[in-house]
């Protein structure tokens, strides 16, 4: 299937959000192909929400996500993790979406062995946002690439009635809390928490 077009991305971060799970996930690393169906995700605006990276302006660390929507900004956190988002909306207007959790479609082997083998569980593989990123080998280096290329992209997928897609305070945060802006496929065995 064809990427998406630069214009989905070109829209608020809560739009997107809402329109993401299931959209199927693509990276091509070599001749290998990895996807995955996203079932959970996280909005973060800037202006108006203090949960999000850019809340107090642009940085070093969080320059991509001034970026233009459509770009893939990655951040590490607690010293060991890396987490991916893809920017949304309008260059200079800060705005993106946490990739929380996938459901593998393709290229389980590989996963496998990017989460090591004390991964028993595929359910474990990737239902979480830092463990999207090992088994996708998502680190500092893809920090900025554009998801209408050709090595990570987003295709259309599965349409998920709306009555399946929950809404939910988002996960791990200490400000902003009392906003429903994290969403998640209802039943999905690969959601983070709280299905």
């Amino acid at each position: 299937m064809s990427p998406l077009p630069r214009s989905f991305y070109l829209r608020s971060p809560l739009q997107v959000a809402k329109d993401l799970p299931g959209k199927v996930f693509v990276r091509k690393t070599g001749t290998e192909t990895l996807r995955a169906m996203i079932v959970e995700v996280e909005a973060y605006h800037a202006s108006n929400d203090p949960a999000s990276h850019a809340y107090r302006g642009m940085t070093e660390r969080n320059r991509n996500m001034f970026s233009i929507g459509g770009t893939l900004y990655v951040y590490f956190t607690y010293g060991m993790h890396f987490c991916a988002n893809i920017v949304t909306g309008e260059a200079g207007k800060a705005g993106a979406v946490l990739i929380r959790a996938v459901e593998p479609l393709e290229g389980i082997a590989t996963m496998r062995e990017l989460r090591g083998p004390r991964i028993k569980d595929d359910r474990q593989l990737t239902n979480g946002p830092a463990k999207f990123c090992q088994a996708f080998a998502i680190a500092r280096d893809e920090n900025g690439m554009d998801f209408c290329g050709n090595e990570i992209y987003l295709t259309e997928g599965k349409t998920i009635p709306a009555r399946e897609i929950v809404a939910s305070s988002r996960i791990g945060i200490a400000a902003g809390v009392e906003k429903q802006w994290r969403f998640f496929v209802r039943g999905n065995k690969c959601v983070s928490r709280g299905n």
